[in-house]
């Protein structure tokens, strides 16, 4: 049985020792020597203990020859010793009461079985105290001065900030050496997750008020659960998370036989994870810090309301073309509000948003404030000032320092929530960073990274004022033997849900197939009737439109060589669009739902989106008008609207009965959409699920 990573509860009581110790254990050599440097550096006021029976003194300090040695239970301990000898440590600090271990070897489950072995026995003889680690670089808390590092960091000591959570401990390293003006509060190394994971540090820095944002670098999750209850409280406690998701964890060897579940990949559930519980997902590393900061420095925002202002012409456009397609809005002036932006400038400049205000107040302090002032005052969610800083060793700066001053002024006057923007990262030195965070500005490294961030602000506080979702479902054991429903079979079912169905019979020969078309009327539709025969039509196994008794004998004849019992439908007419409703099990985060284009777009368009179970009416709604493929269903260029109440019914009746816990995949391909108040139809049906 695989040991258990520590509690979210559990967390909260027994990791504040090892995140904000006042005494240190350091056990090792040369990283110890190290660990030692960085604490002097950073101003740690605490105890230090070296360990180490080989060496008299490390770093200034006396050794101890062993743990038991010393004077009293550490608040946390550096373990920098081979694999074997760290779990003989790690038992003696467990046994003397010690506040928390980090293990810096290697050797443990990164390396195969027997280190997978070797980690079991680590966390055996941690029991309640915890370790991070092992196969990590340790932790940095900026707020208390504080270094279980043994390596060089970027960071200095600050008063809040945000705090970032990596399982990486090389981007732990260049994480903090971020020249973005980023007030950097902790950064934990995590390794391998051995007995406390992102999770739980998620929960522990949700008790350090200090903390005012929290970035997460993922490559997987190991409690889904721990991580929904981590997210939810930080939701509800006003700390925005942000999340850099990387890799693609392997979701095991499974049989793919639905379109849902070749399309809807494990990125895919992650993202519809972090939208579910109000996690703002980054795409890269510039971006993750830029939107932690953003977030760090002021919160979540809840609108998208953006006013930009720039000296260029070529600024404003570019911005504008940046935003273009996506959800952030830069709103025209009202006539009130472009009258007195206009009252502060010349003839010769044409108010919009974005505004172009030229050069003519530029390096003029009280008329660049009276400008910026009255564009801020406009009620926008973000006001943004594009300016390029130049570089100091080649440049004067002097009337860029009069540009920051006016815009902080203006800032402070309006209260408004302001951003300075450099159009490249280097063009932003950290002395005008420090300068504009003192005075409440963001200053933000990339126009893209820049937007980015608002956006991440703004979905963080949608989230915030949303209701809370109800705990997702549990994944269907992957173990358990399943069968592959036939097409009638998974109908039936679906017909028991609450899902339209065509009406249709099952027959085996002409004479039946006959007798079906005179009952059903045409035109009918006939198809091969076989579990193993997933994919019909590409064998060859559909015949639509057919209303002649000839027809439908010379069809019959056919398909019988494909199945020995073939299903005669009424072929549902009047379709406005084709979608695909899906069911899937990923088997960390449990089974979703998936809507896309569906028929023969369903791989053309590539255009779905996965929502995690249980869901709800408006968020399928959402989902469902979110699809590149939605204005066909919305009356796009005069065609008649979609019965989108019945998609959505249909979608919520497929989430009912993935609560079953039986169906590990599902395909409804196509759901014929007819107009509005004339419903939807499973014209089609695939059904994996787990044997009685």
């Amino acid at each position: 049985m695989e040991p258990a990573l520590l509690g979210a509860g559990e967390a909260r009581r027994s990791l504040g020792r090892l995140l904000r110790p006042r005494s240190l254990a350091l056990i090792g050599g040369r990283e110890v020597e190290r660990v030692i440097q960085q604490c002097d550096r950073i101003g740690f006021a605490g105890e230090i203990w070296p360990v180490n029976p080989r060496r008299a003194a490390i770093g200034g300090r006396a050794c101890f020859a062993r743990i038991e040695d010393l004077p009293a239970a550490p608040d946390a301990a550096f373990i920098a010793i081979p694999a074997e000898p760290s779990i003989e440590a790690v038992e003696v600090l467990a046994a003397r009461g010690a506040g928390g271990a980090i293990c810096y070897a290697s050797g443990f489950e990164e390396v195969g079985a027997e280190g997978k072995a070797r980690q079991r026995r680590l966390v055996e003889a941690a029991g309640a105290m915890p370790v991070i680690g092992p196969n990590c670089y340790g932790t940095l808390n900026y707020l208390d001065r504080i270094a279980l590092w043994p390596d060089q960091h970027g960071g200095a000591p600050v008063a809040r900030g945000a705090a970032i959570v990596t399982q990486s401990g090389n981007m732990g390293i260049n994480f903090s050496m971020q020249r973005r003006s980023l007030p950097l509060a902790y950064l934990l190394s995590l390794g391998n997750q051995a007995a406390v994971g992102i999770e739980a540090c998620v929960e522990a820095l949700l008790e350090d008020e200090r903390v005012t944002a929290i970035g997460l670098h993922i490559e997987g999750l190991g409690d889904i659960a721990a991580f929904e209850r981590a997210a939810l409280r930080a939701l509800d406690r006003g700390v925005p998370l942000v999340a850099l998701k990387t890799g693609r964890s392997e979701t095991g060897a499974r049989l793919a036989l639905s379109h849902t579940a070749s399309m809807a990949g494990p990125d895919a559930h992650y993202d519809a994870l972090f939208e579910r519980l109000g996690v703002a997902r980054a795409e890269s590393v510039p971006s993750f810090l830029e939107s932690l900061k953003f977030l760090a420095l002021g919160g979540p925002i809840f609108g998208r309301r953006i006013a930009s202002m720039s000296c260029s012409g070529g600024e404003a456009s570019l911005v504008a073309d940046l935003a273009e397609g996506g959800a952030l809005t830069f709103p025209d002036l009202t006539p009130d509000h472009a009258a007195k932006v206009q009252a502060t400038l010349n003839d010769y400049v044409a108010v919009s948003n974005p505004l172009d205000y030229h050069t003519f107040i530029w390096a003029d302090g009280p008329a660049m404030t009276d400008c910026f002032g009255a564009m801020l005052a406009g009620g926008f969610d973000v006001g943004m000032l594009i300016l390029d800083y130049p570089r100091n060793d080649r440049c004067d700066e002097d009337d860029w320092w009069i540009a920051s001053r006016a815009i902080a002024d203006a800032a402070e006057a309006t209260g408004a929530r302001t951003a300075v923007v450099a159009s490249l990262p280097e063009l932003l030195p950290e002395h005008f960073g420090a300068f504009l965070v003192e005075r409440g500005v963001a200053p933000l490294q990339g126009m893209a990274e820049a937007l980015a961030a608002f956006e991440a602000a703004a979905r963080v506080g949608d989230a915030q004022r949303a209701e809370r979702p109800a705990p997702l479902l549990t994944p269907v054991a992957p173990e358990r033997p399943t069968r592959t429903l036939d097409e009638w079979q998974a109908k039936q079912l679906f017909r028991n849900a609450g899902i339209a169905v065509p009406e249709g019979r099952v027959v085996d020969s002409v004479e039946g197939a006959l007798e079906a078309l005179q009952a059903l009327g045409g035109p009918v539709v006939l198809k091969a009737l076989s579990a193993e025969l997933l994919h019909k039509s590409d064998a060859g196994g559909v015949v639509l439109a057919l209303t002649e008794a000839a027809a439908v004998a010379e069809a019959v004849e056919r398909l019988l060589e494909l199945a020995d019992r073939l299903l005669v439908e009424r072929m549902i007419e009047g379709a406005v669009a084709e979608l695909i409703v899906g069911l899937d099990q990923d088997p960390l985060l449990g089974p979703s739902l998936m809507l896309g284009a569906g028929g023969l777009l369903v791989e053309l368009l590539d255009d779905s989106r996965p929502l995690l179970l249980p869901t709800d009416a408006e968020t399928v709604r959402a989902a469902l008008l979110g699809l590149k493929f939605a204005p066909l269903l919305q009356g796009y260029r005069g065609r008649p609207e979609a019965d989108i109440d019945a998609v959505v019914e249909t979608a919520l009746a497929v989430g009912r009965l993935a609560e079953a816990g039986r169906i590990v995949e599902l395909d409804i391909n196509p759901l014929i959409v007819r107009r509005r108040g004339q419903g939807a139809v499973a014209a089609d049906a695939l059904i994996r699920q787990i044997e009685d």
